[in-house]
C-alpha cells in the first residue's frame, strides 16, 4: 500500500495534476485515474513477456544510485551518464527504461526516508491539522461486576492538544480502525500526519536504528486517510 498511499497524498492533499504524477511513477495518467478512483488497490505494473534487458544490470545500477544520492549534488552523476556505463558493460535497452527505474528507486528510498525517519524530524511546534499522536495504554474497568483490563486507545491533536480516548478489550487492527474513524470524526477532518511508536499493529520489524518494517494493514488504514505516518518514540 505504500506507492499507493504516495500516489493518493500527492493528488488528494498536495493537489498535485495527474500529469505530474504521472510523469514521476512512471504510470500513465489513466492508470493513475484508475488507481485514485478505486482507491483500494496498490497499483500493479505489466510484467512483460520476456525479462527486461535492464534486468541483469538492477543490482549494479540500484549500487550506483545509492552512491550518488550520498554525494553532494554537484559531485552526482546523471542518469545519463549511468545509462552509458551500462552501455559500455553490454547493456542495448534504451535511456528511458533507465530513467524510469532510478525514478522509481528514488521514489522509493524517500518512502523510506519518510517512515524510518531518516532525515526527517518531529517538531515541537505544529500548525493547525498538521499532526495527530496516537498511542494505546492499559487499564481496568468494573464491567457487569467484573473486573476487566481494557487496552485504551489515546488520539491527540498535535497542536490544539484537544484528545479522543476509547477504550477496547484487545489492541487489533479492527479496534485501531475504529479508534481512528470515531477520532477523525469527532476532530472534523484528518491531520497530514500520524505520529505512534512501535506499537505491534503499526510495525511487524524494528530494525537497525530508526528502520522499521510498517505492517500492511496500517498501511492500508494510513492510505484510505491519506496521511503520512511516523513510527517513532512517542511523545508527550
Amino acid at each position: 500500500m505504500g506507492f499507493l498511499s504516495v500516489i493518493r497524498r500527492w493528488a488528494l492533499r498536495d493537489k498535485m495534476p495527474i500529469r505530474e504524477i504521472a510523469r514521476r511513477t512512471g504510470l500513465s495518467r489513466n492508470t493513475v485515474k484508475k488507481y485514485l478512483r478505486e482507491g483500494a488497490v496498490e497499483p500493479k505494473f505489466k510484467t512483460p513477456s520476456r525479462p527486461s534487458k535492464l534486468d541483469p544490470y538492477a543490482d549494479r545500477l540500484s549500487a550506483w544510485l545509492l552512491a550518488q544520492a550520498r554525494k553532494s549534488r554537484k559531485d552526482r552523476r546523471t542518469v545519463k551518464l549511468m545509462h552509458e556505463d551500462l552501455v559500455k558493460l553490454g547493456y542495448d535497452g534504451s535511456y528511458e527504461r533507465v530513467a524510469a527505474f532510478a525514478r522509481a528507486w528514488r521514489a522509493d528510498r524517500h518512502r523510506a526516508e519518510q517512515t524510518t525517519g531518516r532525515g526527517t524530524y518531529v517538531p515541537l511546534v505544529f500548525q493547525p491539522g498538521e499532526a495527530f499522536q496516537f498511542d494505546w495504554s492499559e487499564d481496568w474497568g468494573n464491567i457487569a461486576g467484573e473486573r476487566v483490563k481494557l487496552q485504551v486507545a489515546h488520539i491527540k491533536l498535535s497542536h490544539s492538544r484537544a484528545f479522543l480516548v476509547r477504550a477496547y478489550p484487545l489492541q487489533t487492527h479492527e479496534m485501531l480502525f475504529d479508534a481512528h474513524w470515531h477520532a477523525f470524526r469527532v476532530f472534523g477532518g484528518v491531520p497530514g500526519r500520524g505520529i505512534y511508536d512501535n506499537m505491534k499493529t503499526a510495525v511487524d520489524r524494528v530494525g537497525r536504528g530508526k528502520q522499521r518494517a510498517i505492517n500492511a494493514r496500517f498501511k492500508a488504514m494510513a492510505s484510505h486517510y491519506v496521511f503520512e505516518r511516523f513510527c517513532q518514540t512517542k511523545l508527550a
